[in-house]
């Protein structure tokens, strides 16, 4: 890879309405270092972006509900190999109104997961566009849309 060469990823936003209204982010460990992130992967052969979006929501936090065919911006992040290399990452985001939360998920051994106020999680997580699109969530017009019609399929 060269310095300039960007690799795609794929993120599902998890979300969901309290009983007070107040719209929550389900967020997940990392594996490697248990910072909280949101469920993200690799693009999937044979996948839609945002179905390749929802398998990781279900493996990586057990969450299952109703994804957005649209995005809703997108993110960078350096992701760090073992071997000290890093790889610049572009990660494109799909918002998910979670129906459910299985007990029992293909990563629960390795991850946690947590719901938490969008300004919250815009301080937890160490990507500054990410932290902005989590900031800015509840006035965004893109992501409203989305979820309106996530709300209306679910």
């Amino acid at each position: 890879m060269h310095d300039n060469d960007v690799a795609d990823q794929i993120a599902a936003l998890p979300m969901r309405w309290d009983k007070a209204g107040k719209l929550r982010v389900l967020m997940v460990t990392s594996r490697d270092t248990g910072r909280w992130v949101i469920p993200k992967g690799w693009s999937m052969d044979g996948k839609k972006p945002w179905h390749a979006a929802e398998i990781e929501a279900l493996e990586e936090a057990g969450a299952v509900g109703a994804i957005s065919k649209r995005s809703i911006g997108h993110f960078y992040y350096d992701k760090r190999y073992d071997d000290k290399e890093s790889v610049r990452c572009r990660v494109t985001l799909y918002p998910m109104v979670v129906a459910k939360l299985k007990r029992r998920w293909k990563e629960s051994g390795e991850r946690k997961r947590r719901w938490f106020s969008p300004t919250k999680a815009a301080k937890l997580v160490d990507e500054k566009d990410l932290s902005c699109l989590l900031k800015n969530l509840t006035e965004n017009q893109e992501v409203q849309a989305a979820l309106k019609e996530l709300r209306k399929a679910a």
